[in-house]
C-alpha cells in the first residue's frame, strides 16, 4: 500500500501549500463580492436613464423581472467558475465543451462587451462628476474629459499599476452604503400607499403587449452587466472555489436584487422629467438623493458613483487586454499581442488595444450614453447565451457519463490486495511490481472525473441541469430579441466578431502554412469512458518517444476508433502571482506540450485522420495507469523506454511496433 500513502501524502502537502499561498494572496469571498459588486453595481447608475428611453416608467418592473433571470444566470456562473479555474469564462468553457473556434467566438463576444463597459462607465463617470462641476456638462468637454481618463487608465496599465481587490472592496461598501441612504431617505418621505400608488401608476398608460414585454426584458439585462467577472477571478481566488463563489454571488445577488430594482423604479417614476432629458437621464441616481437627501448626499453619491464607474472602467480594459492575450496564446491572433515592453515587462501592444478600441467608440458615438447602451446588446447577452450553452452540454456529458458508469461497489476490507499483471516482465524490466491503486485513492486532478460522475447522480444536479437549460432558453430568447430591436448593437457587435474570426482565421491558416499547426485548446480533464479509443501516453522531456508514439498512434488509427493524445505534464510550480482578471492555462504556457501537440496534429492531418482528441494533465506521467483505468482503452501506446509508466497496466496482450523514432509498446484490452 505504498503508493496509496504516497498519493495521500502528496495531496496533503499539496492543500497545505496552497492554504499558505491563499492567506497572502488570494480573494475570499467578500473580496471576490467587492470585484463583482464594484463592476455590475456600477450599471445602476446609467441603466434607468437608458431604460427610460424605450420603456417609460416600466423601467423598475422590467428590471425586477430580470432580476430572477439574473439569479438563474448566477447559479452558472459559479459553477464555471470552480470547474475553470484557470479563468477565462466564456472564452475557456466553450472552448472546451463545444470546440476552440466556439471559444474564439466566445473571445470576440466578451470583447465586444469589454470595450462597451469602458466606453460606457468611462462617460458616465465624467457625468456624474457634472452634477457639481457645471463646465463638465457640454458635451465636446465631457467626451474630451473622458477621453484624457481612459488614456490614463492605459498608462497606468501600461506601467504596471494593478487593481486591487482590496481598493475595490472600499469602493463597493461606499457605493452600497449609498445605494442604501438612498432608499433609506426616499422611504422616509413616502407613505406605503404612496408606494404602492407608484407601482399602480408604473403600468397606468403603458400597455404591455408580447412584443414590447419581450423587448423591455432583453434591455434590462444592462441592469446585471458585470456578472462574467466573477469567472475571471477564478485563478485569484481562495479554494474551494465552488464554497468561495456560491457565497460571493450569494452576496451579489442580495447587494443587487436589494438596490439596482428599486432604484430604477424610484428614479423613474419619482423624476419623470429627468429620465426622459438626455442630459440629465445620465445623473439620474444622484439627482435621486438631492431631492430627496440634500445637497450632500447629491454630491456625495456623485463622488462615489464617478469613482466607481472610472473603476469599472478600468477593470474593463484589463479583461479585454488578458482575452486579447488568450486568443493570442491560442493562435488566433497575431503573436505580435503577446509581446511585452522592455522598460514595464507589460503587454504594451494589447492593453493598447483594449484601451484604444473603446476611445474610438465613444468618439463615433459622441459621448452619447443611451446609444452606448443600446450597443450592449450584441456582447453581453451572446456571452451570457454561449456560456450557457457551454456548459449545459458540459452538464449533459456529466449525466451520461454517470449512466454509463456503474456505481461503485463497497470495497471489502477482508478481500486480498489484487496485483496487477507482471507487464514489466513482459517487457524484460527490472522494475518490480507495484500494487494497483482503487479508484477511491486518485490523485489531485485525476479525481475530477470521478468526483464529477458522483454529482452527476445526485437529484440536485438534474434538477440544477433542468434550471440550467431553462436559463440558456432565457438568455436566448433575450439575445435574439435585441439582435432584431437593436440593430445597431447588432451591426457593431455582428461586425467586430466577424473582422475578429477573419483575423483569427487569417492567423491560424497562416501558422499552419508555417509547418506550426496550432491546437489551441485542449481538454484539461478526462470527460468519458471511451472503450474504444486508442490512448497515446506523451510526456515531457522525451520528444523522441513522444514522436514515436505519435506516429504508432497514427499508423493505426481508423474511422470509427478515437486517438486521445493525453500529455501528462507533471505538477509545475508557478514563479509569479496570478493577477486579477489574468487567464491562467498552464498547457499554453508549456512549449514543449505545445511543440508536440502540433508535430502530432501535423500527422494526423496529413494521414487524415477524423477523431481524434488532445487532453492536457498536470499529472506525474507515473499516474497513467490512473488515466488506462478511467478510460478504458482498446489500445494504449506507451514507448518502451518509459516503461516506468507501465506499472499496474493490464492487459489481454502485448504488441510492438518500430517506428523512425523508436519502439512503441501497444498493450492490448478488452474491456
Amino acid at each position: 500500500m505504498a503508493q496509496e500513502s504516497v498519493a495521500q501524502n502528496t495531496q496533503a502537502v499539496t492543500h497545505d501549500h496552497g492554504d499558505e499561498h491563499e492567506s497572502g494572496s488570494t480573494l475570499g469571498p467578500l473580496l471576490c463580492w467587492a470585484v463583482v459588486f464594484a463592476d455590475i453595481g456600477t450599471s445602476v447608475y446609467y441603466t434607468p436613464g437608458i431604460l427610460y428611453q424605450t420603456v417609460q416608467g416600466l423601467a423598475g418592473f422590467f428590471v425586477f423581472l430580470t432580476l430572477f433571470a439574473f439569479i438563474l444566470l448566477a447559479l452558472k456562473y459559479a459553477e464555471v467558475t470552480h470547474r475553470f479555474p484557470q479563468g477565462g469564462g466564456v472564452v475557456t468553457v466553450a472552448a472546451q465543451a463545444l470546440n476552440p473556434w466556439f471559444g474564439a467566438v466566445g473571445g470576440m463576444f466578451i470583447l465586444v462587451d469589454y470595450f462597451l463597459t469602458a466606453a460606457t462607465s468611462s462617460i458616465s463617470g465624467i457625468a456624474y462628476l457634472g452634477v457639481f462641476i457645471p463646465w463638465l456638462a457640454p458635451t465636446f468637454i465631457a467626451v474630451s474629459v473622458t477621453v484624457a481618463v481612459m488614456i490614463l487608465l492605459g498608462i497606468l496599465n501600461w506601467i504596471g499599476i494593478s487593481e486591487s481587490a482590496k481598493v475595490s472592496l472600499v469602493g463597493a461598501i461606499v457605493a452600497f452604503v449609498s445605494d442604501l441612504a438612498i432608499l433609506f431617505t426616499v422611504f422616509t418621505h413616502l407613505s406605503l400607499p404612496e408606494f404602492f400608488g407608484l407601482i399602480h401608476s408604473m403600468f397606468a398608460g403603458h400597455p404591455l403587449t408580447f412584443s414590447s414585454f419581450l423587448a423591455g426584458f432583453a434591455g434590462a439585462f444592462l441592469a446585471f452587466s458585470g456578472l462574467e467577472s466573477i469567472s475571471q477571478l477564478s485563478p485569484v481566488m481562495r479554494r474551494p472555489h465552488k464554497r468561495v463563489a456560491g457565497i460571493a454571488l450569494l452576496l451579489v445577488v442580495i447587494t443587487v436584487g436589494v438596490t439596482s430594482p428599486l432604484l430604477t423604479m424610484l428614479s423613474t417614476l419619482l423624476l419623470p422629467s429627468m429620465a426622459a432629458n438626455p442630459d440629465q437621464s445620465s445623473q439620474l441616481i444622484s439627482h435621486l438623493a438631492g431631492i430627496w437627501g440634500g445637497r450632500v448626499l447629491e454630491i456625495e453619491v456623485a463622488i462615489s458613483a464617478s469613482a466607481l464607474l472610472i473603476f469599472a472602467s478600468n477593470t474593463a480594459i484589463i479583461g479585454a487586454y488578458h482575452v486579447f492575450i488568450a486568443l493570442s496564446r491560442m493562435d488566433f491572433l497575431p503573436a505580435a499581442i503577446l509581446k511585452r515592453n522592455k522598460l514595464r515587462g507589460t503587454p504594451h501592444i494589447s492593453i493598447a488595444l483594449a484601451t484604444g478600441i473603446p476611445i474610438a467608440v465613444l468618439i463615433a458615438v459622441n459621448g452619447n450614453i443611451n446609444i452606448l447602451g443600446d450597443m450592449y446588446a450584441f456582447g453581453l447577452l451572446g456571452a451570457f447565451a454561449l456560456t450557457c450553452l457551454s456548459m449545459d452540454i458540459v452538464r449533459y456529458r456529466d449525466l451520461k457519463r454517470a449512466r454509463n458508469t456503474p456505481p461503485p461497489s463497497k470495497p471489502d476490507p477482508n478481500a486480498e490486495t489484487h496485483r496487477a499483471v507482471e507487464v514489466h516482465d513482459l517487457m524484460k524490466s527490472n522494475l518490480q511490481p507495484a500494487v494497483a491503486l482503487s479508484k477511491d485513492s486518485q490523485p489531485i486532478g485525476l479525481t475530477a472525473a470521478v468526483n464529477e460522475v458522483d454529482e452527476a447522480r445526485s437529484l440536485w444536479f438534474k434538477i440544477n441541469f433542468g434550471l440550467g437549460i431553462l436559463t440558456t432558453v432565457i438568455i436566448t430568447i433575450a439575445w435574439a430579441t435585441n439582435l432584431v430591436n437593436k440593430p445597431l448593437a447588432t451591426a457593431f457587435g455582428g461586425g467586430v466578431a466577424v473582422l475578429g474570426m477573419a483575423l483569427a482565421y487569417y492567423n491560424y491558416s497562416r501558422r499552419q502554412k508555417q509547418g506550426m499547426v496550432p491546437v489551441p485548446v485542449v481538454l484539461t480533464r478526462l470527460m468519458e469512458s471511451r472503450a474504444g479509443a486508442t490512448l497515446a501516453i506523451l510526456s515531457p522531456g522525451h520528444p523522441h518517444q513522444n514522436g514515436a508514439v505519435v506516429r504508432a498512434a497514427v499508423n493505426n488509427a481508423d474511422d470509427q476508433h478515437p486517438i486521445l493524445f493525453v500529455y501528462m505534464a507533471g505538477k509545475k510550480q508557478r514563479t509569479t502571482t496570478p493577477q486579477m482578471m489574468e487567464i491562467i492555462d498552464p498547457y499554453l504556457d508549456d512549449p514543449e506540450a505545445k511543440e508536440t501537440f502540433s508535430k502530432a496534429e501535423g500527422l494526423v492531418l496529413k494521414a487524415k485522420v477524423p477523431n481524434r482528441h488532445y487532453i492536457y494533465l498536470q499529472e506525474d506521467p507515473s499516474l497513467a495507469p490512473q488515466v488506462w483505468q478511467l478510460v478504458h482503452p482498446r489500445d494504449t501506446l506507451i514507448a518502451v523506454e518509459n516503461d516506468d509508466q507501465l506499472k499496474d497496466i493490464n492487459p489481454d496482450r502485448i504488441r510492438y511496433e518500430l517506428t523512425p523514432d523508436g519502439k512503441v509498446a501497444h498493450l492490448l484490452k478488452r474491456w
